[in-house]
């Protein structure tokens, strides 16, 4: 007969042929509960878990959870609660997995609930809320992190209320409700303050830091934040260490120091994480720097796949695009007193709406005296006058005036009192 040790062994190595994933399973459903067996199940399992994802197969990886039933009840339940995360996290990797991830959520909600297993649904539903929010379904996942922030609460479990206000600030943030994002999120760091809170965690809510500071025009908090999510992300080799580091690049674009973004992608940390995310910044600060509208859009378009697929830069560089047009706007216009808008745009490689558009919004933001005779196509651009003091000084005399007669009026009460 065979060593039951070795057999343990063989099962938790990596599948490679469906005749070895049908003897995991066999295994794993095998009567021996052993602490040794239980530590080879588990391996087995997200080997199993592993091969599927790999495969794309997410129908079989909501199976092989929904045939583990059994098996959770022998085991303790923080070990079942680790188990039944990788597995969704397994999922997670299968493209265009969404709706295969929410159901098998909802269904081992229902599981929880029926086995009366609070700490593992808790878990559940947060990743559930995160999920809806990835799929903007924004108020059904306020109304979950409602109710399950009073029951955590109640429980004063704070690793878990990290990860519910994390979620409730990044739902707040898509919904753009600064205020109650930037409450969410001083609640997370509050609760994470008070324990030991892994760096992924910790990574994510310096992430969400750095968005709002970044909303808020505050690039250089901002960019210390987002260094600190770096080095965390850094740390554990998490792919969205990438992210950070273009954030960091985008707040030095915006802080009109361009010249340092060469410096931090030759650094180490730019070596490490070398690629096409990283040019794509360099290119625009390098059309940033030179002041190039046409640079910028060529930048823009030729890496459009890295910006548009992340709001955070694609936000901010539609305000950087917009300070671009605007300064080459003034520069063109700089010498004249009339211009033509159709000589501007020909200037620009622009339409003539939207260099119209961009003038009126400037002379009414008041970047330059002016106006648009619509009749001419042209632009009037008048000199910048002195602001008239003759009315200042006028209110001022009237104003000291009035206190002089005010004064003279109190001594009079005084004498006429005096006199009685």
């Amino acid at each position: 007969s065979r060593n039951p040790r070795r057999a343990r062994m063989a099962a938790a190595a990596t599948p490679v042929t469906a005749e070895e994933i049908s003897a995991k399973e066999a295994f794993i459903l095998s009567s021996d509960n052993s602490e040794e067996a239980v530590k080879a199940k588990e391996q087995a399992i997200y080997a199993i878990g592993e091969w599927y994802a790999l495969r794309g197969e997410g129908g079989k990886l909501g199976q092989l959870l929904t045939a583990l039933r059994p098996f959770f009840a022998t085991i303790p339940k923080a070990r079942t609660a680790k188990v039944v995360r990788v597995l969704i996290d397994q999922v997670a990797k299968i493209p265009d997995s969404m709706p295969l991830q929410m159901s098998l959520c909802r269904e081992s909600i229902e599981w929880c609930k029926a086995e009366k297993r609070s700490f593992l649904r808790q878990r559940i539903q947060t990743r559930l809320a995160a999920l809806l929010l990835e799929s903007k379904q924004y108020t059904e996942a306020l109304s979950m992190l409602a109710s399950l922030q009073r029951e955590v609460k109640r429980l004063d479990d704070k690793p878990q209320l990290v990860e519910i206000n994390l979620v409730e600030c990044q739902t707040h943030y898509a919904l753009r409700n600064g205020p109650r994002a930037k409450a969410a999120l001083t609640a997370a760091r509050t609760a994470a303050n008070a324990i030991y809170c892994p760096p992924l965690l910790q990574a994510q809510i310096d992430v969400m830091a750095g968005t709002l500071h970044a909303d808020e025009k505050d690039f250089k908090t901002a960019f210390s934040y987002f260094y600190e999510s770096f080095e965390n992300f850094d740390s554990v080799s998490s792919p969205r260490a990438v992210d950070t580091l273009k954030y960091m690049l985008l707040c030095k674009i915006m802080m009109n120091a361009p010249e340092e973004v060469k410096a931090i992608i030759d650094g180490k940390a730019g070596q490490r994480h070398t690629g096409p995310a990283l040019e794509a910044m360099r290119e625009v600060a390098s059309a940033h720097q030179q002041r190039s509208l046409h640079d910028f859009n060529a930048a823009v378009l030729t890496h459009a796949s890295h910006f548009s697929s992340d709001p955070i830069i694609s936000r901010h560089l539609e305000t950087l695009y917009d300070m671009l047009l605007q300064e080459n706007i003034c520069r063109i216009i700089e010498p004249y007193s009339v211009v033509e808008t159709s000589h501007i745009a020909t200037l620009m490689s622009l339409p003539v709406a939207t260099i119209e558009g961009k003038l009126s919004h400037m002379i009414l933001d008041k970047k330059f005296s002016g106006i648009l005779d619509a009749g001419a196509g042209c632009l009037i651009v008048y000199n910048d006058q002195e602001a008239e003091k003759t009315y200042d000084q006028a209110l001022d005399t009237l104003g000291n005036m009035g206190r002089v007669v005010d004064a003279l009026y109190e001594k009079a009460q005084q004498l006429a009192l005096t006199k009685a």
